[in-house]
């Protein structure tokens, strides 16, 4: 999932808008980061340390336009803070779908790549007419390391 600087311009570009220092440093913490799913105040502690000008405020707009855009998601991990990570424009049609695995001991967060609800989600449509475009699985258990203790 991670983007060189080239592909997050062209990215940009592509969605009407101008590429800017500030957009490209959001996307290289959230790309650098995959796995970590970063607060607002996180990805500005990371962005600050090349670009110590940049306000937090800048960092939450550029944050709603991305969001905006789909670019990068919003997700909620049940801790009380709002994260973000790049988007599903990032994945290609051959791709699986993004999902967490939480544990309840540690607070450990770990993604998982699955198209578990696929099956589901066209049933779903079939019998009701509903169409389904998103979900967000997070499962939540013990992972490895506190099993262990």
């Amino acid at each position: 999932m991670q983007l060189d600087k080239k592909g997050f311009e062209e990215l940009l570009r592509e969605k009407g808008l101008k590429v800017t220092a500030q957009r490209i440093a959001v996307l290289s913490a959230l790309s650098d980061r995959p796995d970590s799913h970063l607060t607002a105040e996180e990805i500005y502690e990371l962005v600050k340390v090349s670009s110590p000008e940049i306000g937090l405020a800048t960092i939450y707009r550029t944050i709603q336009i991305l969001l905006e855009l789909k670019i990068i998601d919003r997700i909620y991990l049940d801790d009380g803070y709002v994260r973000y990570e790049l988007g599903h424009v990032y994945e290609d049609e051959d791709s699986h779908h993004h999902h967490h695995l939480i544990c309840v001991k540690c607070g450990r967060v770990m993604s998982f790549q699955g198209d578990l609800l696929e099956e589901f989600e066209k049933r779903i449509e079939k019998e009701t007419g509903f169409q389904i475009q998103d979900h967000d699985v997070k499962l939540y258990g013990y992972c490895v390391n506190c099993l262990k203790k």
